[in-house]
């Protein structure tokens, strides 16, 4: 399995803070937050990774992070955006590096506790079709959730009023290699971007979606509140232990 970061977008929600920077170059506590995802890969045992990244600042990275040494690396692949299309659209652009391989995609903003190793080892042994991490959460209706029937995953409502479960999918995302022929038939939102969500329900309608719940908190740092809430998080508990009861837990399998 590969393992694919998406570090693009203007992040215009932390401006001024990314009027001459990539929001994932900003640090949480005492790393930029872009180390983060890239040893949420590695502690999963991924070590072919592609950072897909756009904008002004795209060479800051290669300056940062070079071929991966500071993880144990010995590359690091880089690709670029041009412009902004939504997570589907920015995923479409690793599909060479993928090839047939199944890929685990993580949002370059997302900041978890603990580890996904179990959940990566649980998707190897599925060998297809796609696995979500879900985490229960107080505010559900800020994020994509999830309508479950037992170890089932009925359908996924990206932001819903009335949210049909207390879970948020998280942006951590296992796909096989047909996951490029989903996006290649996706139409636009009505935000005119290919949808994450929509790639999901892909998977959901073919029956080949399953689940596992993170344990260990989580974050994103997209915002002002939560890149403090994240930075304080790490700075009082730490982030990416290797600890197996952080590790993701089997919550259901198909």
């Amino acid at each position: 399995m590969k393992g694919v970061v998406l570090a693009g977008g203007l992040g215009s929600r932390l401006r001024p803070l990314t009027a001459v920077t990539n929001k994932h170059l900003l640090p949480v506590f005492n790393q930029p937050m872009i180390y983060y995802p890239i040893q949420t890969l590695v502690n999963a045992g991924i070590t072919d990774i592609m950072i897909v990244t756009g904008g002004n600042s795209a060479g800051d990275f290669l300056k940062l992070l070079g071929n991966g040494k500071a993880f144990g690396l010995k590359h690091l692949n880089y690709t670029y955006q041009e412009g902004e299309g939504g997570i589907a659209a920015a995923l479409s652009l690793v599909e060479h590096f993928a090839g047939d391989d199944a890929i685990c995609v993580v949002l370059g903003d997302n900041i978890i506790e603990g580890n996904i190793r179990a959940a990566a080892d649980s998707y190897r042994e599925q060998r297809s079709g796609a696995k979500i991490l879900l985490k229960r959460v107080s505010d559900p209706q800020r994020f994509g959730v999830p309508e479950l029937n037992g170890k089932h995953v009925l359908r996924i409502e990206e932001k819903p009023a009335q949210p049909k479960s207390d879970y948020a999918v998280i942006g951590i995302y296992m796909y096989d290699a047909r996951v490029f022929e989903i996006i290649r038939a996706l139409k636009p939102s009505g935000r005119g971007e290919l949808e994450i969500t929509d790639v999901n329900n892909a998977y959901i309608e073919r029956g080949e979606m399953t689940w596992d719940e993170l344990a260990g908190w989580w974050s994103d740092a997209g915002t002002f509140e939560s890149l403090l809430y994240a930075s304080n998080l790490v700075a009082e508990t730490g982030a990416n232990k290797l600890e197996t009861e952080h590790a993701a837990e089997a919550g259901a399998n198909a």
